[in-house]
């Protein structure tokens, strides 16, 4: 009867053995079958404004750090050019300097003669014009930390609806597996809109101080040409 009693607690019934295997038995996703668990009606859309997010985020991120980098010595020889009173002698060193910030001295420099505050104005509204431009595109970054979220948010209703349409279906005899894939897209869509929305809102934010840096060197380049005129001769 002892000998009975140790085969029964050596060897596992079948049951606890199946747990075990169940227990044991780890499954993994790949990225592309998280992709596909989500809809193609989803993921689609979320997988072109991830990579006009990430176009955009490079193309103003090149264009805008070139400015940043852009070289503004040109000022010292103006100042000796405008001195002498050669003013052609000045625009020519601006034309020659292909930024954002000689553009906008130019400006001002076309308006010698005329009142100061006229002066200024001509070279805010020029240095408004180029950041305007440098902000081009900026706006549907924004957009796109907005809207991809809504989209996962989206895909989650849609797979939440469908689970519970399968379970309405399906009466008593619903299982596990049947709820599985709904549930699964209603997750990945989610994720994946925020992965998107995140990236999408910290590639604008970077844009938007890089920008305000041209801004300050801008602002910054006006104060010294406006010094400039007015310093006696």
């Amino acid at each position: 009867m002892l000998h009975s009693l140790l085969a029964q607690i050596s060897t596992p019934s079948d049951s606890t053995a199946a747990a075990l295997e169940g227990v044991s038995r780890e499954e993994t996703l790949s990225v592309l079958e998280l992709i596909q668990g989500g809809g193609w009606y989803i993921m689609g859309p979320l997988g072109i404004l991830s990579i006009v997010a990430v176009y955009i985020f490079i193309e103003r991120f090149r264009a805008i750090q070139t400015v940043v980098k852009g070289n503004t010595a040109f000022m010292d020889e103006i100042s000796g050019h405008i001195k002498e009173g050669n003013i052609d002698k000045a625009r020519s060193v601006c034309r020659s300097v292909d930024n954002p910030f000689s553009r906008m001295i130019e400006k001002g420099i076309m308006r010698i003669g005329k009142p100061m505050p006229d002066i200024v104005m001509a070279i805010e509204a020029e240095g408004k014009l180029e950041v305007t431009k440098l902000e081009q595109s900026l706006s549907l970054e924004a957009t796109i930390a907005g809207a991809a979220p809504m989209i996962g948010f989206l895909g989650t209703v849609i797979g939440m609806i469908n689970t519970f349409h399968e379970m309405y279906a399906a009466g008593n005899a619903i299982e596990l597996d049947q709820l599985s894939g709904g549930i699964m897209q209603a997750m990945v869509t989610t994720a994946a809109g925020l992965v998107i929305g995140i990236i999408a809102y910290l590639a604008y934010n970077i844009l938007i101080s890089k920008i305000d840096r041209v801004t300050f060197i801008m602002d910054e380049i006006n104060v010294k040409f406006t010094d400039m005129l007015q310093e006696p001769a």
